[in-house]
């Protein structure tokens, strides 16, 4: 043993989310550990090294490593999730016969049997206070029902995405991270909700990884709607593909594909460079300033009133 604390980054499921806990054991990547939750004594698994806690700057005091899994331990853990499976099963013969509207995904024991937690997804929130007295009778420890999302649904029950592969949620995802339908613009996919959904019914997680990469990709592409040059004629952009550097065109009604290294980027109108195609209108000779917007129309407004006001003037002096 050390007498300088460590860190520890444990975690509790293959896939789970990493903690940290305090320890002076000599541990390496891969022990099983006994570590104490706000959940109960917990069995879990060291996936790092441990680490100077000094070079962590800490708010909160961590809980300790409780100690390194014995035998007893790892049977009483395999144990428990026997157990948990039957628990399942009579847990959901209770609530079918309760018909309560939730749907039960996953069961789970602490290592010391104090605790037995149901994972269950609803649509609306449900009545269980009979169900939770009917469970703590039939296992009678402390029951615990957590509603959870779709996602973690998916998590635990696991299956096959898309790609043909396990769903990355149950293989190298410990947390989700936010999912936008902007990230599928970014990537220029057809918004059908169905085709870019999840086993979970929510966006494919998988837009996330690649949409730093779109965004960065972009960047050497003409912006959709400018216009550029190909073979000596003016193309309007209509859309691209990154995957193969592509862009669309838009050239005199024909739409085709080309290769980004075949456009040139249109020479500048004078538009661009702020200068008016059309003739400069006079300056005054006085202050040597464009006339105002409008000048014109005010100068012949004041004189037609001028006009009107020598007419009455005259008109007066005759009735005199």
């Amino acid at each position: 043993m050390s007498s300088d604390l460590k860190l520890a980054s444990v975690r509790f499921k293959d896939t789970g989310k990493m903690y940290y806990f305090s320890t002076n054991l000599d541990l390496k990547v891969g022990d099983n550990v006994i570590v104490e939750t706000a959940r109960g004594v917990e069995f879990g698994e060291l996936i790092d090294e441990l680490k100077d806690i000094e070079d962590f700057n800490l708010n909160t005091e961590l809980k300790k490593v409780v100690r390194k899994a014995s035998k007893e331990d790892i049977n009483q853990y395999n144990q428990n999730q026997e157990e948990a499976r039957e628990a399942l099963k009579i847990c959901s013969e209770i609530i079918e016969r309760r018909k309560l509207n939730m749907h039960l995904t996953n069961c789970e024991f602490t290592l010391d049997r104090s605790k037995v937690i149901f994972m269950y997804t609803a649509d609306n929130r449900v009545d269980f206070r009979d169900l939770l007295k009917e469970l703590a009778v039939v296992f009678r420890c402390r029951i615990e029902l957590r509603q959870i999302g779709p996602r973690d649904k998916a998590k635990i029950v696991g299956g096959i995405g898309v790609c043909g592969l396990p769903l990355c949620c149950t293989r190298i995802m410990s947390e989700f991270n936010g999912v936008s339908i902007n990230m599928a613009k970014n990537q220029m996919l057809a918004i059908n909700i169905e085709k870019i959904s999840g086993n979970c019914g929510r966006l494919l997680c998988c837009l996330k990884y690649e949409d730093d990469l779109y965004t960065e990709a972009k960047k050497k592409y003409p912006r959709i709607g400018s216009t550029v040059r190909y073979e000596k004629n003016p193309a309007k952009v209509i859309g691209y593909n990154i995957i193969s550097d592509q862009i669309k065109l838009d050239v005199a009604g024909n739409i085709m594909f080309v290769h980004l290294d075949e456009i040139e980027a249109a020479p500048k109108t004078n538009r661009d460079n702020n200068v008016s195609s059309t003739t400069e209108p006079p300056r005054d000779e006085e202050t040597n300033k464009k006339p105002r917007k409008g000048r014109y129309k005010e100068n012949q407004k004041n004189s037609e009133q001028k006009q009107n006001r020598k007419s009455r003037a005259k008109a007066l002096n005759k009735n005199k």
